[in-house]
């Protein structure tokens, strides 16, 4: 990777940040999973719509586009405005399908799609991830943007294993569409491991101990002939020339069978495996025990994403992921030594992306930067007033805290995010309860944290607020007295505010929640954040 190249994390409409972020021609690979209700039946699909509907945003665990004055205006600019052969196939759509989510969705993947076109190099692949709900509307897209020659496959992935639907054959696939930019593109060969009975054929042993199973050296039968000779009194139409058959003679790849003939000896640790095929049988879902299991409802494998990058990218290569939700693409990109670019468009997904990076690779992590949050209270404020679900999204990453649930389905009894530490041998995580505030902030509501406190079971409750708090709230808070930890420094027990209120001018100015942080691994964690703050600001005054 270059020296002055950051990664980075933009919160924000994936269609702005690549027309105002993203040069001509600079990704080397792209992979989307975009948002999509498939589990929608096809009646409120395509269901005509009268132009009214709410906008066609994308928010965390609400994928579905619906049409809408927008939906209108970015259909018009396709048609007016896009290439030809787009512009006839989206007006084509529109003719067969009407105005509806499905339309919604294809005019919005369209305009993107334009835009990956444009950013990708000429040696760069796109994969589209999603399912046959609309693989095959997409694809017609892909042909119209990326042109029919440049299509590579169509993938199978089959994610799930048997299950009943209903009067239908069971539904167990995804389908991946693989374009390329051009016919000069990156390709690595990739390999998955052979099944149990081709391996049980290599039951042959040589006196070094390598396995070895036989293989057929004659040429009957095969297309386009082979060469007649004798060999070692053997007689035959071979498929190796002469030279090529004492060769390999002479390196003992030989074997003289009891019945009189020759086979040629194929050795277990010279096989590279299965060439992957366009239909993916090894990688399963993750399932509910799995290590990297985040909880994000479209989480794909690891497995699956690394299978993609190594296949059509090298080291130092940019990877994009303009839906990237929890962030499988760029976690793997990471480990394989890929830069990276994530865009997502809420603040849920920028914040678990940042916590998956830094958890995982720790002070090890390349260089990256987040943009499009707020960085002042100004745009804070802004942002609060915008959406304030994104808002508090934002302010529990402030603390490190995961949210508490999706608010839209039903009231959050008082806590909207979550914490945990270990302060002691048992490993018992202890828990802190995190409350964000947009608005006016009361004593009452201090008071009722506490209570969430006491119901709740936690050692700590933090209470974010977008507004300075009064006198009378401080000492609320105050009376709630303080957590008293094991852990001791210098033989003093260390107490914790049990309330403690942070507000977000202070979080940005780069005050911390304060809690126990007793493990090693805690400590190293802790260390690393404050390397990457110090080495950050040393980058801001360059």
């Amino acid at each position: 990777m270059t020296d002055s190249w950051k990664n980075r994390l933009y919160f924000g409409d994936n269609l702005e940040i690549m027309r105002e972020h993203i040069s001509d021609e600079s990704v080397d690979l792209i992979y989307l999973d975009p948002p999509f209700n498939s589990k929608a039946t096809y009646n409120i699909l395509f269901k005509e719509k009268n132009g009214t509907d709410s906008s066609a945003q994308i928010t965390a665990f609400d994928d579905t586009w619906h049409w809408d004055i927008h939906s209108e205006a970015v259909y018009e600019e396709l048609v007016t405005g896009g290439p030809k052969k787009l512009a006839d196939l989206i007006q084509a759509f529109r003719l067969f399908l009407g105005r509806n989510d499905m339309m919604a969705y294809l005019t919005m993947m369209a305009i993107r799609l334009v835009e990956m076109h444009r950013v990708l190099k000429e040696s760069g692949s796109i994969y589209l991830h999603c399912d046959p709900t609309a693989s095959h509307y997409l694809k017609l897209l892909m042909d119209a943007i990326f042109r029919v020659e440049n299509f590579r496959n169509e993938i199978i992935w089959k994610r799930t294993t048997a299950h009943n639907d209903p009067k239908r054959f069971g539904k167990v696939h995804d389908v991946l569409l693989f374009y390329t930019k051009s016919n000069n593109y990156e390709w690595n060969e990739q390999y998955c491991e052979y099944n149990k009975k081709y391996l049980s054929r290599f039951r042959n042993v040589d006196s070094d101990g390598r396995l070895w199973a036989d293989d057929n050296l004659t040429a009957k039968g095969l297309t386009g002939g082979g060469y007649t000779y004798e060999y070692k009194g053997f007689t035959s139409l071979w498929r190796v020339p002469l030279d090529t058959m004492k060769s390999l003679d002479n390196e003992g790849r030989l074997h003289f069978t009891k019945k009189g003939g020759i086979r040629l000896k194929r050795y277990l640790d010279e096989m590279l495996g299965v060439l992957m095929q366009d239909v993916i049988t090894d990688i399963s879902v993750i399932n509910s025990q799995a290590k990297e299991r985040l909880g994000y409802p479209t989480q794909k494998p690891e497995s699956l994403l690394e299978r993609i990058i190594k296949a059509s990218s090298n080291e130092g290569d940019l990877v994009l992921d303009p839906f990237c939700g929890c962030g499988t693409t760029i976690a793997v990109a990471e480990r394989l030594h890929r830069r990276w670019i994530g865009i997502d468009i809420t603040h849920l997904a920028i914040a678990l992306m940042k916590h998956r990076l830094e958890d995982t690779f720790s002070h090890e992590l390349s260089p990256y930067e987040i943009i499009g949050d707020p960085k002042d209270l100004e745009s804070a404020r802004t942002l609060a007033i915008q959406n304030r679900h994104q808002f508090e999204w934002w302010a529990l990453s402030l603390v490190g805290a995961r949210p508490a649930q999706d608010k839209r389905k039903g009231a959050d009894k008082g806590v909207d995010g979550y914490n945990y530490f270990f302060d002691d041998e048992s490993r018992q995580a202890k828990k802190i309860v995190v409350q964000v505030k947009s608005g006016h902030v009361t004593v009452s509501q201090v008071r009722d944290l506490i209570g969430v406190v006491e119901h709740e079971k936690a050692a700590i409750g933090a209470f974010i607020t977008l507004q300075e708090p009064t006198a009378p709230i401080e000492t609320e808070a105050a009376s709630a007295g303080f957590y008293e930890t094991e852990i001791k420094v210098s033989a003093r027990i260390m107490r914790y505010p049990r309330i403690q209120i942070l507000t977000i001018e202070e979080l940005l100015g780069g005050k911390e929640l304060s809690f126990p942080e007793w493990s090693a691994d805690a400590t190293h964690k802790k260390a690393a954040r404050q390397k990457k703050k110090q080495d950050d600001e040393q980058t801001s005054l360059l």
